[in-house]
């Protein structure tokens, strides 16, 4: 019984699909066109942080007492898109920029391309990447992804199917 059970858990792992990075030779093995990309899901492979924030406001009074205050006011506002997040294709632009949405929204959208000096394929988070962080416009508004947000790259998931026939006889042989 315990070898039934083991051995059904190996073929369920066996059959599950892995997570891999997309990259331009996944995209040219499945030939994915845009329409076929709108029906693949898209993974990040590392939590992404969109960070901004508003001008500070100093605002110097005095108070009832007599007193001096001095008072600070900002606004910031923080999108976290944690890792293995699931996403969906958008559009493609020319330049082969894929643009990928997380939630619904007029142009809540990041965009993700391949990076030149890297040889791998992969599709990385696309900003204007200036002194540790990358400038990027989400829904219309400029947001600044932190550091760490440059190594995110999209993942889809891969499950490989194979099929095997087999035909077996057994031979009765045969008697003078």
């Amino acid at each position: 019984m315990r070898l039934l059970i083991a051995l059904s858990s190996i073929i369920l792992l066996g059959s599950c699909a892995m997570r891999v990075p997309y990259t331009t030779e996944i995209k040219k093995d499945f030939d994915l066109t845009p329409d076929k990309l709108k029906k693949v899901q898209f993974y990040t492979s590392e939590t992404i942080i969109l960070e901004r924030s508003d001008d500070q406001e100093v605002v110097s009074t005095t108070g009832e007492d007599g007193e001096l205050v001095s008072s600070e006011r900002s606004t910031s506002e923080r999108i976290v898109i944690p890792a293995n997040r699931p996403c969906v294709f958008e559009e493609m632009e020319e330049d082969g920029t894929i643009q990928i949405r997380f939630e619904m929204g007029a142009g809540r959208v990041l965009r993700f391309k391949e990076r030149k000096n890297i040889s791998n394929g992969r599709f990385y988070l696309e900003a204007q990447w200036k002194n540790g962080k990358g400038e990027l416009d989400y829904g219309g508004t400029v947001y600044y992804a932190v550091r760490s947000s440059a190594s995110a790259y999209l993942m889809v998931k891969l499950k490989k199917w194979k099929k095997n026939q087999r035909k077996d006889r057994v031979v009765k042989g045969m008697k003078i």
